[in-house]
């Protein structure tokens, strides 16, 4: 076999377990491969040589970006000269749609193949992008089947891979055995997850501990777990909990031991509701966003549903309670009934988890090879 030189970048953490999937499957099908461009250390250790560290692309909201972007728009000049020059047989950008899908356009006219792996959310907003991904991108690598529709629609070349935490999540959570090890007995659980980001814990910490207040007259003998995400959410909600007699515990990250252990989640709008899908628990999602941006976006959204359960059911399958709609009596009267009787969601989630359950890395590298005519 020719040897292969393959350029990948990701921006992010999850990029970076994406990433490390992806290449541990193209070894296994060409162990003569070199991996160059952009990693986090997940990929550095399946061998990626990184051009710097991952941590200088992972910037988020708008105002922190304005403050690197004279040095994020110098790093991927300088990428994009190093790659034309390194001429790779195959470039995958991951995820990171601002910084990737720029490159893979100018690597595309430079006669490179391009690869995008995890779609961004055009089928929601900002749809010109599917423009330049036409024109940047040999072929849309996605997680879900409803964005390989779109692609499809918009004249993309697509492929559904699934999703890698459908791979990795089982299809029936051990309940007792994941309540033992937390230390909980067999009385009703629920999970409260206000968000991984400082901003959304501000939004919905309050109103989450108030509907979790309210549920306790609802259901006798209730109690509460929370997954904090890093220490600063931490010690957020601690400070909100100051003067509550709440039975809650909060956990160190752990959010998969919480969903496995609980009967039902109230949990921000995000990825961590296909997590809770995954682990087939009833939820109800909730969401606030500042006033102004909530009123922009409500105006540029194309898509009815907020959570990915409900696009990919492509029904109102979870309740979705939005902004001023999001207070503590309405959340507390729908989760209540779910914590006894969830089944009619549950048995939904049993049906989108096989769907995106089609080993995901395994299907990119069969994907990323035969778009190079190396299968």
């Amino acid at each position: 076999m020719a040897s292969l030189c393959v350029a990948l970048v990701a921006g992010e953490a999850s990029g970076d377990i994406l990433g490390s999937g992806l290449m541990r499957a193209l070894k296994a099908r060409h162990p003569d491969v070199r991996f160059i461009g952009v990693g986090g250390p997940l990929m550095e250790a399946e061998g990626l040589q990184s051009y710097f560290p991952m941590e200088r692309l992972s910037v988020m909201g708008l105002v922190e970006v304005l403050g690197r972007l004279r040095e994020l728009l110098k790093r991927r000049k300088d990428l994009v000269q190093t790659l034309i020059g390194e001429k790779p047989d195959v470039f995958i950008g991951i995820d990171a749609p601002d910084f990737t899908l720029t490159i893979e356009l100018k690597l595309r006219q430079a006669g490179i193949k391009t690869v995008h792996y995890v779609s961004p959310s055009v089928w929601a907003w900002r749809q010109k992008r599917g423009l330049k991904i036409r024109e940047g991108c040999d072929l849309m690598l996605t997680l879900l089947p409803f964005e390989a529709k779109f692609y499809e629609e918009q004249g993309v070349p697509v492929r559904f891979v699934g999703h890698p935490l459908a791979d990795t999540i089982p299809l029936q959570a051990d309940r007792s055995a994941a309540r033992a090890s937390l230390g909980f007995g067999d009385g009703p659980l629920v999970a409260l997850m206000p968000g991984s980001r400082g901003g959304e814990v501000g939004r919905l910490g309050e109103v989450f501990l108030d509907t979790a207040k309210r549920l306790q007259h609802l259901i006798p003998g209730v109690r509460f777990v929370s997954p904090c995400a890093n220490p600063a959410r931490r010690a957020q909600l601690e400070q909100m909990l100051q003067g509550r007699d709440l039975p809650l515990t909060l956990l160190d990250g752990q959010s998969h031991l919480a969903l496995a252990a609980c009967d039902a989640v109230l949990i921000a709008s995000g990825t961590a509701t296909l997590e809770a899908l995954l682990y087939k628990r009833p939820m109800v999602v909730a969401y606030r966003l500042a006033p102004l941006t909530f009123w922009i976006l409500k105006r540029m959204v194309r898509s009815p549903y907020v959570s990915l359960p409900n696009l990919l059911a492509q029904r109102l399958l979870v309740p979705e309670l939005l902004q001023d709609a999001a207070t503590p009596e309405a959340l507390a009267t729908t989760l209540a009934p779910l914590v006894r009787e969830g089944g009619e969601q549950t048995d939904s989630f049993d049906r989108i988890h096989r769907t995106l359950r089609r080993d995901a890395s395994n299907q990119a590298a069969e994907a990323v090879l035969a778009l190079l005519g190396k299968h």
